[in-house]
């Protein structure tokens, strides 16, 4: 006998489970490797998108954008307001006639040392609600506080106006220098020489 007689011998009592072609486990072999394939490729998708908001949550140093109500002009008002990490931050809001306006601000703190920070999102949200003087271009001067609104016009003496605010649990006192800027204190007014 031969060897090629032993092979057919020896593999004679092996039969395969179904008829498959050499073409028929080509094909099937290379769609298990597709879906593995789409698998694999949904996998980075789905990583790549979580991966991009990480991204851009990490660009915007962890910024949170929220709506929140502040007083503006006297009204208190829906606001989107983002703080940005770093001591500064951006609002925006529909005005009365249906515009957006938009802002942004920020500032940093000293110590007695000289040690510079920036401000916290507390910090600025109670500057965002402080009181604010506004030179309209009729020539009158406007006070806004919380819910009030105060013309001081015929208020101010040498350019120096004092007003005292109080919005039921904190009482303010504002001194405002005509186009120069405010003091505001929960104490007492400031003098004129608090401007130089």
């Amino acid at each position: 006998m031969t060897n090629k007689e032993k092979y057919k011998q020896a593999f004679s009592v092996l039969h395969p489970s179904g008829k498959l072609s050499l073409e028929e486990e080509y094909i099937m072999l290379n769609s298990k490797k597709a879906k593995f394939r789409t698998a694999i490729a949904a996998a980075a998708a789905c990583l790549l998108l979580a991966g991009g908001s990480v991204t851009a949550y990490a660009a915007n140093v962890g910024g949170i954008q929220r709506t929140i109500q502040l007083w503006i002009h006297g009204d208190q008002t829906d606001v989107n307001f983002e703080y940005n990490g770093e001591g500064s931050y951006n609002i925006s809001y529909q005005k009365e006639d249906g515009t957006l306006a938009e802002l942004g601000g920020g500032g940093i703190a000293v110590d007695a040392n000289g040690n510079e920070r920036p401000l916290t999102e507390q910090e600025l949200l109670e500057e965002l609600n402080s009181p604010e003087v506004e030179y309209k271009e009729d020539g009158t001067v406007w006070l806004y506080y919380r819910d009030q609104k105060m013309e001081i016009t015929d208020r101010f003496q040498d350019d120096i106006c004092y007003v005292k605010l109080s919005d039921g649990e904190k009482t303010l006192y504002m001194t405002i220098k005509y186009q120069n800027g405010c003091c505001i204190s929960p104490y007492k007014y400031e003098g004129p020489d608090a401007f130089n």
